[in-house]
């Protein structure tokens, strides 16, 4: 392949014969290419900025503007009330020629006035999202009058058609609570936690800091929330991951798991090369900003700063802090296959690779038989250990020449490529099978080793540092391992959707399991990276290796499948889904635990610029009383219902709560960072940041556009008759997961996929003895059964009462016959 030469394009030499000069045109050619390309993508970005600072305007309505202007003026009727003549008498006579001139003022006062409008506009948008009262409106009952006033004026203010990033600019910043609301909001989250001595000592301790630094360190904060766009994310990149010196793989990095259900080939280069043709195109659509942000209610954005970073990004090693890097455009993707690293293009004469075409470079690294390089097998260990270890090498060894070189063709790679070579067993379903006829839940075995293999692999087989690794099995199973520091699970939930759909409904395979269609040149080479590592460097992979295996050798992952009810029954019950999983989680760990430990769910706070994420304590004073009246048998089934409702129905408001910016726990953290830059100690902060999430979890969210799914669907016929629609929404069905945070504690991640399915992803520390990821699924499993049939008491009691009223009620009419 040309490109694989780009280092001796141009060669100059002297000899016996004279002047030697050597050139390589197809290089030349295909570096005119790649720059014409990186131009066209800068245009592009141009004019969607340009778009996107006039949103919810439109260049093309600010023209007609001007238009309307010059017209009125010319005909006699001066809209701007002589501001025109000023401007040509006062500016442009000087230049130009009256009648030019005029035409000049026409058009500086019509686009000058459209902007205004505009500004105007995004201004109004920006006070009304700043209002989230319309989030605390009960589902089912009468909208107050404000939440509809406000509703109709953000209709009448908002633009049509939004790109990706159009609605960044009228975003609200993330608002800074009151040193006051966050202290009481804290001392209530704790109460279940503490004996009374214990809380009385934290009161203490928040009064003290109150009434001391508090106060000072508050007034820092407001001027950083003054200045800044987000008062958070840049801390909390930088402090919570970026900082962060011991191994990002499972500490740090999530995964995400395949479509379940859904075997659409076992060919494993087939897969990846339509995997990877999809996520291209997805990143095309990024570039172009043609993908619609994510709305809430249909009309309330969310922030979409996040996307920037999806592809050509890296985050690198350094002593005491990493540094993200994001290139502005790749044209390749790096791939791992038996301990080898290769460079493939994605690009031929400015053309995206077919899958097809893909597949043939694919299939020349499955046959290539070359052994590693010394060191190259093991050498992604380095980013699977501790962080200055890595960084010290990266330094020393990878500065300059061909390891060099090799380097950056895997950082600037659009995104890392793994082509593994184990089978991953999920299920007994048969390829291009529709729902599987075995159980669901006898897959959960084969499913702990498949999260394991997309977790940590081996260490040495995923380039944690890239933002994203695709990772297909020898038997063509599909699973993703994300760096954390660049942005939240959603974002890459949404890329792995997308592929899967594309992968399935669009591109498809043929008969034989391979990629659809006819290459249309003749097959590029993979480029195979040369690495020149030294023994002194190997020592240091090495090492790296046993910091890595010593990690994931104490992760103790579990998938339990809950397939005996799901959302449905919970919404017939009129509870909040996510609201009845938290309590059945506090339920289960209390039992597992034996006491009440501090809960950590996420929440997004993506309402406002720049967002990332909040805190919702799920243990909480309701949750707590509710658990210790399932556990004592003399409360009845009535109270413990009572009790439940009011657990959620808390629960909920905590979310609401912190999707509005009234959190606790990054404004507490962001005071911790303002005293450390003042060298100012707190016992209280101090007490607040070394509390232990003895149990972290988060849901995995959807985000399916059923209209995109529709159109695919019909224009697949011969797909639409073989899936129902309803099932291809849940391609993604068994989510993701990550390791535990606290070493004595649990990492639940949950993803609702159906009515009546729920997976949970549970992890823990083998070395811990207080905890069991298997017996902990198992505690889950009988909280939520435990919690059906209180429901259901509810609903056989209702019904019953409903019975009897009406026999009471039917009384024989002694007038009538017998």
């Amino acid at each position: 392949m040309a490109e694989a030469h780009e280092a001796v394009a141009f060669s100059f030499s002297v000899g016996h014969e004279g002047f030697n000069v050597d050139v390589s045109y197809d290089v030349f050619k295909a570096l005119f290419y790649a720059g014409y390309r990186s131009w066209k993508l800068r245009c592009r970005r141009t004019l969607n900025s340009l778009y996107n600072s006039l949103y919810p305007g439109h260049p093309s309505r600010g023209i007609a503007c001007c238009g309307v202007v010059a017209g009125l003026y010319f005909k006699g009727y001066d809209p701007s009330f002589h501001i025109i003549d000023w401007l040509e008498s006062n500016i442009f006579r000087r230049y130009l020629q009256p009648r030019n001139g005029k035409i000049l003022a026409c058009i500086v006062f019509g686009g000058g006035g459209y902007i205004l409008f505009i500004q105007l506009r995004q201004y109004t948008l920006k006070k009304l999202f700043s209002y989230h009262g319309w989030m605390y409106q009960e589902h089912g009952k009468n909208i107050g009058l404000v939440p509809k006033i406000w509703s109709v004026l953000v209709k009448l203010c908002v633009g049509r058609n939004p790109s990706l990033f159009s609605c960044q600019n009228f975003l609200p910043s993330l608002p800074l609570p009151s040193l006051d609301e966050t202290l009481r909001r804290y001392l209530r989250s704790v109460r279940p936690l503490y004996d009374d001595n214990e809380y009385q000592r934290m009161e203490k301790l928040a009064e003290e800091f109150k009434q001391t630094i508090g106060r000072k360190l508050q007034r820092y904060l407001w001027l950083k929330w003054i200045i800044s766009t987000n008062y958070v994310s840049d801390w909390w990149e930088k402090f919570i991951y970026l900082r962060g010196r011991s191994p990002i793989m499972v500490n740090s990095n999530f995964y995400g798991l395949d479509a379940i259900y859904i075997r659409p080939t076992t060919i494993q280069t087939a897969r990846a090369a339509n995997l990877t043709c999809a996520a291209f195109r997805y990143r095309t659509e990024l570039d172009h900003e043609n993908i619609k942000p994510l709305m809430i209610q249909k009309f309330v954005p969310l922030c979409s700063s996040q996307y920037e970073r999806q592809f050509n990004t890296v985050r690198i090693p350094g002593k005491e802090t990493d540094k993200i890097i994001h290139y502005a455009d790749s044209h390749h993707v790096a791939v791992y296959h038996k301990g080898r690293w290769y460079k493939v293009f994605m690009f031929y004469k400015d053309n995206l690779l077919q899958p097809c075409e893909l597949q043939l470079q694919l299939d020349e690294i499955i046959r290539d038989t070359t052994p590693p390089n010394y060191g190259e097998e093991h050498l992604a260990a380095l980013t699977a250990g501790e962080r200055p270890l890595w960084a010290e090498a990266r330094e020393t060894y990878f500065s300059s020449g061909v390891n060099r070189y090799s380097l950056e063709a895997i950082e600037k790679a659009a995104f890392v490529l793994i082509l593994d070579d184990e089978d991953f067993e999920i299920g007994t379903q048969d390829v291009k099978s529709d729902w599987p006829t075995s159980d669901k839940g006898s897959m959960t075995g084969k499913l702990d080793d498949y999260a394991c293999a997309i977790l940590h692999g081996k260490a040495y087989n995923r380039w944690f540092d890239k933002s994203f690794n695709f990772i297909v099995s020898r038997n063509a199973v599909f699973g993703f391992n994300v760096e954390h520091s660049w942005a939240d699970a959603p974002i890459t939930g949404h890329l792995a959707e997308y592929v899967l759909s594309e992968d399935i409904m669009n591109y498809g395979y043929d008969a034989l399991g391979n990629t659809c269609g006819t290459p249309r040149f003749t097959a590029l080479k993979p480029i195979k990276l040369k690495w020149n590592i030294p023994e002194s460097c190997n020592l240091m992979i090495e090492k790296s290796l046993v910091q890595a295996t010593k990690v994931y050798n104490d992760v103790d992952l579990h998938i339990y499948v809950q397939d005996s009810y799901g959302k449905g029954f919970m919404k017939k019950h009129r509870l909040s889904p996510d609201a009845y999983i938290q309590m059945s989680l506090q339920l289960a760990h209390y039992r597992d635990s034996g006491h009440f430990n501090l809960t950590y769910e996420a929440s997004m706070t993506r309402l406002f610029r720049d967002g990332r994420t909040e805190t919702v304590r799920s243990c909480s004073i309701e949750s707590s009383h509710w658990v210790k009246a399932m556990e004592d048998p003399t409360v009845s089934k009535v109270e413990r219902i009572k009790l439940l409702r009011a657990a959620c129905d808390h629960h909920q408001l905590q979310y609401r709560d912190a999707m509005s910016g009234k959190g606790i726990d990054r404004h507490l953290f962001c005071l911790y960072v303002v005293s450390k830059y003042l060298n100012l100690d707190s016992p209280f902060l101090h007490q607040v940041l070394q509390e232990p999430w003895k149990l972290s979890t988060s849901q995995t969210a959807t985000t399916y556009d059923d209209k995109r799914l529709t159109k695919l669907m019909s224009q697949k016929p011969d797909l639409a008759e073989k899936m129902a629609l309803d099932r291809l929404k849940n391609i993604a069905a068994a989510g993701g997961g990550f390791g535990p945070v606290a070493a004595d504690g649990y990492g639940v991640s949950y993803i609702i996929t159906s009515e009546d399915l729920i997976f949970f992803h549970i992890s823990s520390n083998k070395s811990s003895a207080e905890t069991d990821s298997k017996r902990f699924g198992q505690r889950i499993q009988q909280a939520m059964q435990d919690m059906r049939e209180l429901l259901e008491s509810e609903s056989k009691s209702a019904s019953s009462s409903k019975n009897e009223k009406k026999i009471s009620t039917v009384v024989p009419s002694t007038d009538q016959p017998a």
